[in-house]
């Protein structure tokens, strides 16, 4: 990774990577770690700083015109750029997974997949980035967002938690596969406590799932490209044990979102 800031692309063959460890930055990292572990298929990045707002300036728009990370930019395809992490995985899935170990050759397995895909681009990454903003960052405490997009949240984690009750992976025969549905909901999930929930207290086979993914060799490296995210579930309960100041903090909020809660009359259902 280039250590200037970005101000153009720095590659001509391969694969490039514009990102943050973002729960959609590491989509793209995460799965490009997996073809590289998988088929020796390398690639580069940058890191583009949000708080600087590099991904808005006109070289970046020019390859993401909605001034988002991720995006990815294929050399060896004339400079073909994708933005979008759903697009991403499916770029990659069909030009780099020719053996299709991280997709299906079922038709009917493919369809589920990218439903789920589809399910966190559309639900979970958009609800669950709501409740950051207002349970975590929102400079004034608002009690009904609050409570709306946690418990929205909550409701999508139910729906997660209820299709993992007797499998290990989100889609495939048995038990599932490990797939590209995976990695576009595991980027959410592992910052879950981040938001307000309490992921292995209530949803204990989303957590086994989490556990499951987090032990992967290249979903290690891909969750810390260009660095690991301060917000994950293991630093979080690593900081709640030993950090009594971060302790207090989080309370803080937990006081907040029940309150919040008990004033709209809030009960958890899902679906």
């Amino acid at each position: 990774m280039s250590s200037d800031r970005p101000s153009g692309l720095i590659g001509n063959k391969g694969i490039e990577l514009l990102t943050l460890a973002t729960p959609n930055g590491v989509k793209a990292s995460i799965f490009l770690e997996e073809l590289k572990e998988t088929y020796g298929k390398d690639y580069i990045y940058q890191g583009i700083n949000i708080m600087d707002n590099i991904q808005k300036e006109p070289w970046f728009t020019k390859l993401g015109p909605n001034g988002r990370i991720p995006v990815i930019v294929d050399h060896d395809k004339g400079g073909f750029a994708v933005q979008e992490g759903m697009a991403i995985l499916s770029y990659l899935t069909r030009h780099y997974d020719p053996e299709k170990k991280f997709t299906f050759t079922d038709e009917l397995d493919l369809s589920r997949a990218e439903q789920w895909i589809s399910w966190q681009h559309g639900g979970l990454g958009p609800m669950q980035g709501q409740a950051n903003h207002f349970y975590r960052f929102a400079a004034e405490r608002i009690p009904y967002a609050t409570q709306r997009y946690v418990g929205e949240t909550e409701r999508l984690y139910g729906i997660l938690d209820a299709q993992l009750n007797d499998r290990d992976y989100l889609v495939g025969p048995g038990r599932g596969k490990y797939s590209i549905a995976d990695i576009a909901n595991f980027g959410w999930v592992n910052v879950g406590y981040m938001s307000g929930i309490k992921v292995k207290e209530q949803f204990p086979n989303v957590w086994s799932w989490w556990e499951r993914i987090s032990e992967r060799p290249a979903v290690k490296k891909g969750v810390a490209i260009p660095y690991e995210t301060p917000f994950g579930n293991a630093t979080h309960l690593r900081r709640l044990e030993e950090e009594p100041e971060f302790r207090a903090k989080e309370q803080e909020l937990e006081d907040h979102l029940k309150k919040a809660k008990e004033q709209y009359n809030y009960v958890y259902k899902s679906p």
